[in-house]
């Protein structure tokens, strides 16, 4: 018995993530990026010390408008201010954060469950070791 969920091939589902590169919808991205149903873009945050409501203005302007948002902060979960996770759902939109990890295989079920879903994940930096 297949227990795999039905998701449309048109979505954009994170295949793999690792250090310094994620693939999403059998596309390789070497940047943090923000993931819809129905595209991913580029998000020009490389920690999440850089993360703010102007960075969140492609989830805000989303249509269709974006239910949950997953914040993926890296290798350990953060919290975000409070004053941002206010506007945000002032917006509409319930946010999460988490591990990168976490929330590229939460995206895929959330999206597996016909969600309207995005995930803003920040990418794992390669560690260099001597």
């Amino acid at each position: 018995m297949d227990m795999t969920p039905f998701i449309p091939e048109d979505r954009q589902v994170i295949d793999s993530y690792g250090p310094g590169r994620f693939r999403i919808a059998n596309v390789v991205y070497e940047c943090s990026v923000i993931v819809f149903p129905d595209r991913t873009i580029e998000w020009p945050v490389v920690g999440f010390h850089e993360v703010s409501l102007q960075g969140f203005a492609p989830v805000i302007a989303a249509e269709p408008a974006v239910d949950v948002l997953l914040v993926g902060c890296g290798p350990q979960m953060h919290r975000l201010e409070p004053g941002l996770r206010r506007e945000l759902r002032e917006a509409g939109i319930g946010i999460e954060t988490m591990d990168t990890g976490a929330a590229c295989r939460t995206y895929n079920a959330l999206l597996a469950e016909g969600r309207h879903v995005a995930a803003a994940i920040v990418i794992l930096q390669c560690s260099v070791t001597n």
